[in-house]
């Protein structure tokens, strides 16, 4: 028995040592096992809430970008609009003008043909029983104008108590 055995030469207080030893160890063990769970469990959280935001931004960043290619479509859509709304006010004006232009040309025709009358003198047709003093106060209003009538026609009346049925008196202004 040279050699003994390692147990029965610590005792009881060595094998007692020993066992409180084993047990802290394995406790240890158990608690280093169960902050390494932990820490496992943690980044496992922390990789899923990673994962979940880049999701939700993946998913923000489709968005934003749906929502710029509608705000450009809307924005083209508007131009567009914009251009017809334009496009139609130019026709309208076109159209305004055009009618204003009609109306100036009819307004002239009238005024030239007016100035045209005015510019022949105003000629009457002699009628059965009419006389220069008749003559006057039917056109002119005055009787007492007949020498006017005379004067203006001297050329085709030579006795103003001679006029003929037919005949073309020029009537003055």
């Amino acid at each position: 028995m040279a050699k003994k055995s390692e147990q029965e030469r610590k005792g009881i207080l060595g094998r007692a040592v020993d066992a409180l030893s084993s047990r802290d160890e394995k406790a240890e063990a158990e608690a280093a096992k169960k902050e390494a769970d932990a820490a496992a469990h943690k980044a496992s959280q922390e990789l899923a809430r990673r994962q979940a935001a880049e999701s939700a931004a993946k998913t923000a960043e489709r968005r934003a970008a749906e929502a710029e290619k509608a705000a450009a479509e809307a924005q083209a859509k508007l131009a567009e609009l914009e251009r017809e709304k334009r496009a139609a006010e130019i026709a309208a004006r076109r159209e305004q003008i055009q009618r204003e232009t009609q109306e100036r040309i009819e307004q002239r025709k009238a005024e030239a043909e007016a100035a045209a009358a005015a510019a022949q003198p105003a000629v009457y047709v002699v009628k059965p029983g009419d006389s220069l003093s008749k003559i006057a106060k039917e056109v002119l209003g005055d009787a007492s104008r007949w020498p006017d009538i005379f004067k203006v026609n001297k050329d085709k009346i030579k006795d103003p108590n001679l006029i003929y049925p037919g005949q073309e008196l020029t009537l003055p202004e």
